[in-house]
């Protein structure tokens, strides 16, 4: 008898410097073969070259590539990780209901056994990862007009049978020709430039500013309240939709830092006028933020030796920091001194975001149903919350009933929702709109990635190079439990398990808040942000950012973001190396 063949031991079972090879190993897999231009062979769109390479970032993601004026630019195209023949999504008369998204929402996703807790994390995380987002990707106002008609099974509460779903806005300027499957248009900048705070468009932009000395427009502490019909109560910022408290801190730290850079550099700069100051203070800003996803945000939700080790080459190369900072950069490459300064390169693709990056991102457990607002003087209980409360127009008036320094210490001393089955937080199943719209987000979750083409569980696992899973208690990694439920909701067809909820099922290596699959996506995608981003790469040099703005860059962690603008936090945060880690309470 032939014996079986040996399974590849998974990387993060591997000693570490292996380990560290074939986490690279892995990233020059997936740069070759997962990178998809939905053009496709044949059908590549016009490439216009940019008329002049500026030295700053344009208002909408257009002329960072000398190339292609267009890439990057917000209004352009979702691109894919999967080959494009396995991306066409499934009919509505066969596989886009099957099984019921409802009742995986139901069966599987909802949080009936009470509240999971990612013990290693804080809640100013699990905003962190929304906030960024927000500057990556938006597929923009799904349609209203004929909703999908999402079956309920006889048992089911929800107020209206069938569940209307508005479809995905499709591609407004789609070419793909007959036979590709359908495209779908990033609404915001698909750069890490920070447009959740700045906007998509000049005129957002402008419309945020004071026009003086490059600022934001902040008010005593605070963003403006949002101008726009049916939006107030709401801070007014580059992008606010699904908008809530966590979303207010972040949005409204990162401004008042955006100023303080603003500062600094006008006072090595006097003579600089309102737009140059506020071109360089937004890319120092969104180089902080690169930052502090890199190496602080990344390595507490994959927190390992060895992908700390891989996130620090990624930002600094095989140097320790403060070494980095001494001598500088020696020469190009990216693994000695990391990509930052390195040169530019797209690999297989023009650069973009891609549907599987969103489907990865797919990470709503981390909210919770109830909030323990504390004082940061001494720990004390104030309240206890819901989410309503919250979110949407009520936002602003939840930060003036507990403040910002009680929200944000609370943030931090709070732990989110571990990345799992049943933990998908009730107040998301259960919610309305800001346009009055009535959803259950587990039930859209799963719902968009068949009708975006995102590959079921074992097609994506096997297009990102994992070996195959042959059975639903490997997949649980031997939970039976778990694995009956999954085979009775998906009559025992592995074939059909979706995407995120495989990924929620899969156990994770030791020290991941999210699974290895998706890392998977994160390894290629984390670094394609920065490599394929000139203001990452060849402009990343002082000429651009200026001296005191590369110095600005180099010093600053999410620690020092907090206790520039919230010194009062500082009892709080002392001894904190990763301010993404829980906090201890004061006393």
């Amino acid at each position: 008898m032939t014996p079986a063949p040996r399974r590849r031991r998974e990387w993060h079972s591997l000693p570490f410097p292996l380990a560290l090879l074939e986490i690279k190993r892995q990233r020059d897999l997936l740069r070759a073969h997962n990178l998809h231009d939905t053009f496709g062979a044949g059908g590549e769109r016009p490439r216009t070259p940019s008329p002049v390479l500026l030295p700053y970032r344009s208002y909408d993601g257009s002329g960072y590539d000398p190339d292609d004026v267009d890439m990057g630019r917000a209004g352009t195209r979702f691109d894919r990780n999967c080959a494009l023949p396995q991306t066409f999504p499934e009919p509505e008369d066969h596989g886009l209901f099957s099984p019921g998204p409802r009742e995986v929402s139901r069966r599987l996703l909802a949080r009936s056994r009470g509240f999971r807790p990612a013990v290693s994390l804080n809640l100013l995380a699990a905003a962190w990862i929304q906030f960024q987002n927000h500057g990556w990707f938006s597929h923009g106002d799904n349609r209203a007009e004929a909703p999908l008609d999402v079956p309920l099974a006889a048992n089911d509460d929800w107020s209206r049978c069938p569940m209307l779903v508005r479809r995905s806005r499709p591609d407004p300027v789609a070419h793909t020709g007959p036979g590709r499957p359908p495209t779908y248009e990033n609404t915001v900048s698909h750069w890490w430039d920070g447009s959740q705070i700045y906007g998509s468009d000049e005129e957002r932009c402008r419309s945020l500013r004071t026009g003086e000395g490059g600022r934001l427009a902040v008010v005593d502490g605070r963003l403006p309240d949002e101008t726009r019909p049916g939006l107030a109560g709401i801070d007014a910022t580059g992008f606010n939709d699904n908008y809530w408290v966590g979303l207010s801190l972040l949005h409204t730290l990162f401004a008042k830092e955006h100023n303080a850079i603003c500062a600094r550099v006008e006072s090595a700069h006097p003579t600089w006028d309102d737009e140059r100051l506020f071109q360089v203070a937004r890319l120092v800003n969104a180089a902080v933020m690169a930052k502090i996803h890199t190496v602080e945000w990344t390595p507490a939700v994959i927190d390992r030796p060895v992908t700390r080790a891989a996130m620090h080459i990624n930002w600094y190369g095989v140097l320790p920091a403060r070494l980095r900072r001494r001598v500088g950069r020696l020469g190009r490459g990216e693994a000695f001194f990391g990509i930052p300064g390195s040169p530019t390169a797209h690999h297989a693709a023009p650069y973009s975001m891609t549907e599987e990056f969103v489907t990865s991102y797919r990470l709503h457990p981390l909210i919770r149903d109830e909030y323990e607002i504390r004082s940061h003087r001494d720990g004390a209980l104030i309240d206890v919350t819901g989410f309503e409360p919250l979110q949407a127009l009520a936002t602003r008036k939840a930060v003036d009933r507990w403040g910002m320094t009680d929200l944000l210490y609370s943030f931090g001393t709070m732990h989110p929702g571990a990345i799992t089955l049943h933990n998908h937080p009730d107040c998301l199943r259960d919610l309305v709109r800001v346009s009055g719209e009535h959803v259950d987000l587990g039930t859209v979750d799963v719902l968009r990635d068949r009708e975006r083409g995102v590959p079921r569980y074992t097609a994506f696992r096997a297009a990102l190079h994992r070996p195959p899973v042959t059975g639903f208690e490997e997949l649980t990694g031997g939970n039976a439990h778990l694995a009956a439920e999954l085979r009775d909701v998906y009559d025992g067809r592995l074939d059909r398990v979706d995407t995120m909820v495989g990924m929620y099922a899969e156990p994770r290596p030791r020290g991941f808040a999210f699974s290895d699959t998706a890392f998977r996506v994160f390894v290629l995608m984390a670094s394609r942000r920065l490599k394929s981003d000139r203001f990452f790469t060849t402009d990343y040099r002082p000429e651009i950012y200026t001296p005191e703005g590369m110095e600005w860059i180099d010093r600053t962690t999410m620690r020092d973001v907090l206790l520039r603008h919230h010194p009062e936090l500082a009892p709080a945060l002392e001894g904190v190396r990763n301010a993404f880690a829980p906090w201890a309470r004061t006393r």
